[in-house]
């Protein structure tokens, strides 16, 4: 039985229910990941998550199929998670962007943490991460970031953030800042860090490219055609140039890329960008399913089917990836740390063969 909800902008509050039962049953606090709980408690109270998006028509969501459903977390070492993130004040996109996987993930201790506030100057229509003005940078975030990946004894981590349009650097010395604080923490860690795209933030790039991380994930999320409705502040060649520029800058940092399908785009443009990418010289490259978070954001169009993914992982491995994850249920960090591990060995096993 999985955990559904419905956000209605409109009263600006959420419905909350288990699926297949009535939308008025409540969902125990206990069964309802974090992320979920803090929207459903008070419906009249609740303030608006997404005004941007207020004032669209809505789309009504469409029922999951069976391959892409997904248990409520209840393991002990998901709430062991859950509270240190909330001792130590940091933000996780898991929980800000609703991802399906936050249970699994979460029992591993894999936590993919959001720096620089939960607030986003973007407004992309597939995104529920809370648009609006940021708050000011807080400058002890990089030491708790540390502190928690060294508690949580991660092999791997991931750090991304929300857009900050706002600031003259778009946030990379935080970015940077903070990849250090993790190598000062725990050293061993490899450090996998998914950007903004620093659009018109001249010098933001070479910043971050500087700290050194192991990982440079910057996502083109769909096909060009599709940027004007579904990612309309972000610039789809300036996204692949950034990424291009980054093997530019450091050859021996990987860059990994991922898209979304399932929003009206079409096989040969998929293919397309996966050209695209590979002309960047892209390492990774994920590709999932794109779940709608509520009535307000872009309708998914359909839901694709596990044998196209695989067909796409053939296609995109034949291309000349590095590595390939295409799952209707991958996402950027999905299974990040065994991820990587297998990216080393993928890059070692070619230049050996290149030798």
């Amino acid at each position: 039985m999985t955990t559904r909800i419905l956000v209605d902008h409109r009263a600006g509050g959420a419905q909350g229910g288990i699926q297949g039962a009535s939308p008025a049953v409540a969902v125990p606090e206990a069964v309802v990941p974090a992320h979920i709980a803090r929207i459903v408690p008070s419906a009249a109270a609740a303030p608006l998550r997404h005004p941007e998006k207020a004032n669209r028509p809505d789309n009504p969501i469409k029922r999951k199929p069976d391959w892409i459903r997904v248990k409520a977390p209840n393991h002990p070492i998901y709430h062991e998670t859950r509270n240190l993130m909330r001792e130590q004040k940091l933000v996780t996109v898991c929980e800000e962007a609703a991802c399906p996987n936050i249970g699994e993930c979460w029992s591993q201790r894999h936590a993919t943490m959001m720096i620089m506030g939960e607030i986003c100057t973007r407004a992309c229509s597939f995104c529920n991460i809370t648009t609006g003005m940021p708050k000011s940078l807080d400058t002890d975030e990089p030491r708790r970031v540390g502190e928690a990946v060294a508690a949580l004894g991660l092999r791997h981590v991931v750090i991304t953030s929300v857009d900050r349009d706002d600031l003259k650097d778009g946030g990379a010395q935080h970015f940077a800042q903070t990849i250090a604080a993790i190598r000062a923490s725990a050293p061993e860690t490899t450090i996998e860090i998914l950007t903004p795209d620093f659009l018109r933030k001249d010098g933001a790039l070479e910043v971050v490219v500087a700290a050194r991380p192991d990982v440079f994930n910057h996502n083109l999320e769909t096909v060009p055609r599709l940027y004007t409705t579904i990612r309309p502040g972000a610039r789809y060649f300036h996204s692949l140039r950034l990424l291009d520029e980054v093997k530019r800058l450091d050859p021996g940092i990987f860059t990994k890329s991922g898209v979304m399908v399932g929003l009206g785009e079409a096989r040969g443009e998929v293919l397309q960008v996966m050209d695209d990418m590979r002309s960047a010289e892209i390492d990774f490259l994920t590709i999932g399913q794109y779940l709608q978070p509520t009535v307000k954001h872009a309708a998914v169009d359909r839901f694709v089917e596990p044998a196209e993914f695989e067909d796409y992982a053939r296609l995109a491995r034949a291309k000349g990836f590095l590595l390939v994850s295409a799952t209707p249920l991958t996402r950027s960090s999905y299974h990040a740390d065994k991820d990587f591990a297998d990216l080393r060995a993928a890059r070692d096993a070619r230049l050996g063969r290149a030798a």
